[in-house]
C-alpha cells in the first residue's frame, strides 16, 4: 500500500479524463441548482506563476454555461482606475442571484504581485490587509458563497515549466518579463504569500490551498473541494425522445453562391 506521505506517480490521461467526466456532471448539477435557486457563488484563483490557474478555471468552466459561469482576468488598471479606491473596479464584477463568477486573478493582487513588484507601497499593501477581511465579511453576509484558492507549485515545478515555455508557440504569450522577474524573486513572494494568509485567512472567508505540481490531480481536487463548498441537488434523470422533424413539404436546397472556407483537412462526410 501506498503512504500517504509518499507523492503519487503522475495520474495518467485516461483516468485524470474519466473523473473529469464525472465531475463535469456534477458541475452542471450545480449550474442548474444556482439558476433555479438564485445562489451566488464567488471563487477566487490566486497562486504562483505556472501553478495552473488558467488550466484549473478551463476545466471547471469546459462544459458549463457562459452565462452562469462568468470568468474575470482583469488586465492592469488604467490611469483612471488607478485614482479610483482600490477594489472599486472588482465590485462591479460580484456574483448576482444565478451567478458563479470565478476570478482569475483578483483583489489579492495588491497583496501579490503589487508588493512585491513595488506597484504599490508597503503602506498601500498594509492597510488592503487590514481592510480586506471586513470586506469579505460584507460579501459573504449579502449571501455570497465566497471560496479562495491558492495553487501552489515547487520552485523545480516552475522551472520545468517556465523553461517549457520558452520555445512553445502556444505559450510564448504566457512569459513576460513581469513572469521572469516573478520567477527571480521566489522567497520575496513566499514571505508576501504567508503576510496575505495571516491576515486574510478568516472564518468566513478561509484559503484553501493544493499543490499542482501534477496539474491532473490538482485539477480534480479543486473541482471537488468546490462541489462539496456549494449544496446543490442532484440533477433527476429525465426521460427525452426527439420529436419527429417536420416534412419537407417541397422543400428544395437551393443554388446559392455562398462562400465555402477551404477545407484542406477535408469534410469527413
Amino acid at each position: 500500500m501506498t503512504k500517504l506521505s509518499e507523492p503519487l506517480p503522475r495520474m495518467k490521461n485516461k483516468e485524470y479524463l474519466h473523473e473529469l467526466r464525472r465531475l463535469h456532471g456534477e458541475l452542471v448539477a450545480m449550474q442548474e441548482w444556482v439558476k433555479k435557486t438564485g445562489a451566488k457563488v464567488c471563487i477566487v484563483f490566486e497562486g504562483r506563476d505556472t501553478a495552473g490557474k488558467g488550466g484549473t478555471i478551463k476545466a471547471i468552466t469546459e462544459r458549463v454555461s457562459p452565462r452562469t459561469f462568468r470568468v474575470i482576468a482583469l488586465s492592469a488598471p488604467t490611469e483612471r482606475e488607478k485614482s479610483q479606491m482600490y477594489l472599486q473596479r472588482y465590485v462591479p464584477h460580484l456574483p448576482g442571484a444565478g451567478d458563479v463568477v470565478i476570478f482569475d486573478r483578483s483583489w489579492y493582487n495588491r497583496a501579490g504581485v503589487e508588493r512585491v513588484l513595488g506597484f504599490c507601497t508597503p503602506e498601500m499593501s498594509d492597510q488592503f490587509l487590514a481592510l480586506v477581511p471586513e470586506v469579505e465579511r460584507a460579501i459573504v453576509d449579502s449571501g455570497v458563497i465566497l471560496l479562495k484558492y491558492w495553487l501552489e507549485v515547487s520552485a523545480d515545478e516552475q522551472t520545468r515549466r517556465l523553461e517549457g515555455r520558452i520555445n512553445d508557440p502556444r505559450k510564448v504569450w504566457k512569459l513576460s518579463n513581469l513572469d521572469l522577474e516573478s520567477y527571480s524573486r521566489w522567497y520575496d513572494y513566499s514571505r508576501a504569500r504567508d503576510e496575505m494568509f495571516r491576515a486574510t485567512d478568516t472564518a468566513w472567508a478561509p484559503w484553501y490551498v493544493t499543490n499542482t505540481d501534477d496539474k491532473k490531480r490538482g485539477r480534480l481536487n479543486v473541482i471537488t473541494h468546490l462541489l462539496s463548498q456549494v449544496p446543490y441537488k442532484p440533477l433527476k434523470h429525465h426521460d427525452v425522445t426527439l420529436p419527429k422533424r417536420q416534412k419537407a413539404d417541397g422543400y428544395r436546397e437551393p443554388a446559392l453562391q455562398v462562400r465555402q472556407i477551404p477545407i484542406p483537412y477535408g469534410t469527413g462526410v
